[in-house]
């Protein structure tokens, strides 16, 4: 049976919702708008006005109808709770049964969230849901836990990293149906693996979003983002619109998990809070369900209230610092000091907790008290890679044996892992920033791309950025798509073992020790190099010796009983009993308290 209307409490909900098979409610909020009519078949049927600026029809149609919203007579646009588009975001909007799909697993709960290894990948560039369905043996196999799709909301064109949505309820078309998402997700499930999506909350992308026409007081025009005039969450109908949204995601396609893309852009901090609460209210108690955050505020409260982790980007900053020499850009705020700032990155999960960045601005809150799993750690995602000129990877940047060892830090430490596709076998195609805009908005996103890198020595010339990869060019989308089969070949296969090792130890001691895990304290042993322990349970503790810098080491404390786990670098020579060599990390369980 489909989902039914008045299972609903609310009077007015976003979008079209099947009332039975062949009856459907479309609902618009139009405060702006003297009168709107449903166009089915081209064929327009005004829409009853109601009140606070709604208008809503019963149209005796099904499933499948596709429809658009006539505006004033004059304007045809797609429905912006659209479940579906028949093409792109200037096609008609498609009527979606809820519940069509038959689930394979409709008893699956999910993993805890200690468990989790998390695979960031872009759906376009692996080339749609069935595609990454015949790789998800594979990465299960290698010991990922869950898989993360970059944006899906549909935007314009067909290639895009998913952050220029305009309709945050509809599958982006390109990918494939609602029904090829559910059954990727499904086989997920199949495979033990949980499934997050990246949503944006934040902001529409710049074309085909039409709210500013019939409904601007989806807007507040006193703040400013960097993608235009904030969105005006203390509107119930705008919060309602988002939250439906995260709704209809972990509920109707059942992802275990969202990533909400950039609350920092989100002026309204309790619009945060009431998602989190509605979530947690409507998911239910019998499913694991995970909400991470990306935040460049560093508000380690939300942690403490609904929220499960956030992406942890002053580790990433700091890692990426003493890996590759780096300092302009934000990396400036990590290059001074940087061994310190290493070292309160492992011991207390944020760097910036109140202190200044290089603006003089105070950033964060305390964090040492929250749980290492609060915090999400990587050394790539698509930012940190695409958001360089020619998507460099770490492999092609930084040393290989200080990048082994960073990399037994992301996969040993307790904070929760996250990769990014292809990183497991050390891939060499970039990961460029693309997109499938026209006319004068591909001018500009074109030229925008290339001025965005003004600033920095190597690109200070015209000439120089001219090099830099048009984001609408079709080659550009092409050099970002991972080649799966250079993963066993040599260069590679030795990448994709040492990950394997690595995660086969995490789920055999550190993943069964996560629960009740805490900070317990990090010291500098010498430039770029760190002593980092924590408590787990059971009373054990784990510690981390790493050196990123030029050098040898001395150790300052002593390992007593503990029992190496792993390390990068052979440390049998006697030479090494207290001395740590350059490039090298070492993870140590000691069990002497267990209980």
């Amino acid at each position: 049976m489909p989902l039914l209307e008045q299972d609903h409490p609310m009077t007015h909900r976003h979008g079209a919702h099947l009332l039975d098979p062949s009856t459907t409610r479309f609902n618009l909020w139009a405060p702006d708008a003297k009168s709107v009519a449903l166009l089915v078949a081209d064929k327009p049927l005004p829409m009853q006005a109601r009140d606070d600026g709604w208008y809503s029809i019963e149209a005796p149609v099904g499933a499948g109808t596709q429809y658009r919203y006539l505006i004033d007579g004059e304007l045809e646009v797609p429905d912006p709770a659209s479940r579906a588009q028949a093409g792109d975001v200037q096609q008609p909007s498609v009527v979606v049964d809820p519940d069509g799909y038959r689930w394979r697993n409709p008893d699956w709960r999910g993993r805890p969230w200690h468990e989790t290894v998390l695979y960031e990948l872009h759906v376009g560039a692996y080339g749609g849901y069935a595609q990454i369905e015949q790789r998800l043996a594979a990465l299960a196999e290698l010991g990922v836990t869950a898989i993360e799709l970059m944006p899906l909301a549909e935007f314009p064109g067909d290639r895009n990293w998913g952050y220029d949505g305009v309709l945050p309820y509809a599958p982006e078309a390109s990918y494939g149906t609602p029904e090829q998402l559910k059954q990727l997700i499904d086989a997920a499930h199949d495979h033990g693996l949980m499934v997050f999506l990246d949503v944006v909350y934040n902001h529409f992308g710049p074309d085909g979003n039409y709210l500013g026409r019939y409904a601007s007081a989806f807007f507040r025009h006193d703040q400013h983002t960097p993608w235009g005039d904030a969105i005006d969450f203390r509107r119930r109908e705008v919060r309602d619109f988002f939250i439906d949204s995260a709704l209809m995601w972990l509920n109707e396609y059942r992802f275990d998990g969202l990533r909400l893309d950039a609350v920092h852009a989100i002026p309204d901090r309790d619009f945060l809070l009431e998602l989190a609460d509605r979530v947690r209210a409507e998911t239910g108690p019998d499913r694991y369900v995970h909400l991470v955050l990306e935040n460049e505020d560093n508000r380690a409260s939300l942690l403490e209230q609904g929220f499960t982790a956030q992406w942890n980007d002053d580790g990433h900053n700091v890692l990426h610092t003493l890996l590759t020499g780096e300092n302009q850009g934000y990396y400036a705020d990590y290059c001074q000091d940087a061994t310190d700032k290493l070292a309160r990155f492992l011991g207390e999960g944020f760097i910036y907790q109140g202190q200044k960045n290089r603006r003089g601005e105070p950033r964060g809150e305390p964090s040492a008290h929250l749980s290492p799993s609060a915090f999400v750690l990587f050394l790539q995602n698509h930012d940190q890679i695409g958001n360089r000129a020619f998507g460099e990877r770490l492999v092609s940047l930084s040393d290989p044996d200080a990048l082994r060892a960073a990399t037994v830090v992301l996969l040993l430490s307790p904070m929760i892992p996250l990769l990014f596709m292809g990183e497991e076998w050390g891939a060499r195609q970039p990961f460029l920033f693309f997109t499938s805009h026209h006319g004068e908005l591909a001018d500009a996103v074109r030229e925008g791309r290339r001025g965005e890198f003004a600033e920095f020595d190597e690109f200070a010339d015209a000439e120089t950025r001219a090099r830099i990869p048009d984001p609408n060019a079709v080659e550009t989308f092409e050099a970002s798509r991972p080649d799966f089969t250079s993963a066993s070949e040599p260069g590679h296969a030795e990448w994709l073992a040492l990950y394997r090792t690595l995660l086969q130890i995490r789920h055999a001691e550190i993943v069964p020790r996560l629960p009740g895990a805490r900070f317990f304290g990090s010291a500098a042993l010498g430039k770029a190099a760190v002593l980092a322990r924590w408590k787990m349970a059971y009373g054990s503790t784990l510690r981390l010796e790493l050196n990123l810098g030029p050098a040898s080491v001395p150790l300052t404390a002593p390992r007593g009983a503990a029992r190496l786990l792993f390390s990068n670098r052979d440390l049998s020579d006697g030479r090494f009993a207290d001395q740590l060599p350059a490039g090298t990390a070492a993870i140590y369980l000691d069990e002497s308290n267990e209980r």
